[in-house]
């Protein structure tokens, strides 16, 4: 969860460093190169396998804990703000005509949503998980997050670890069977490291 959520926040810095530059046009970048629609996907997964395989489980758990179903309400309305946020940038970024701001305002908007929830969800709802979450729940979570990545593996998990450390690469990739990680590291982590995911030389 929390090399996940460095990820997205890697990713944020990436788009506003972008959505801000004057020389080119962001959008035409946002539009072609693969950053935004992975970003996208991915996050997608995530909320989504959270929303499916995780919170349930978890709020039967603390039923009749007022207080930490509270927290899990707003895990769920929180993510159901950052859609209209996604959508926003989406809408920025097909705009015709000249650049007027609306990508970069975007981009900002829901950078600030998204990095909030992060840390509300690291600082409340990760250790209700802690406390909370049994072995079958966290392997319908993986299977989730499996499922919803599906052929598209070899490149969302070397987005997932780029810039991560070597410990949590290690803890990371320890459920990975050893010739998935032989190909990750001769085949999957050079070819995402090649991928001009942000445009050049704004990647």
């Amino acid at each position: 969860m929390y090399v996940m959520h460095d990820a997205f926040r890697r990713e944020l810095g990436h788009m506003n460093a972008l959505a801000a530059r004057t020389d080119i046009d962001p959008r035409e970048v946002f539009r072609t190169a693969p950053g935004w629609q992975l970003f996208k996907d991915v996050l997608h997964v995530h909320h989504s396998a959270e929303d499916t395989a995780l919170w349930p489980g978890i709020r039967d758990a603390v039923e009749g804990k007022p207080e930490l179903l509270a927290v899990l309400d707003a895990m769920e309305a929180e993510h159901a703000r950052i859609d209209p946020a996604l959508e926003a940038v989406d809408a920025a970024v097909a705009a015709d005509g000249p650049g007027d701001g609306a990508l970069a305002a975007a981009v900002e908007a829901l950078a600030e949503g998204l990095t909030a929830h992060l840390a509300h969800e690291e600082d409340e709802g990760l250790p209700i998980v802690d406390a909370h979450v049994t072995p079958e729940i966290l392997q319908r979570f993986g299977l989730a997050h499996s499922e919803g990545v599906g052929p598209r593996m070899p490149q969302v998990l070397p987005w997932l670890l780029e810039g991560a450390d070597a410990a949590d690469t290690e803890t990371t990739l320890r459920p990975v069977p050893e010739p998935v990680r032989a190909q990750f590291a001769a085949e999957w982590r050079p070819a995402f490291a090649a991928l001009a995911r942000w445009g050049a030389p704004a990647a």
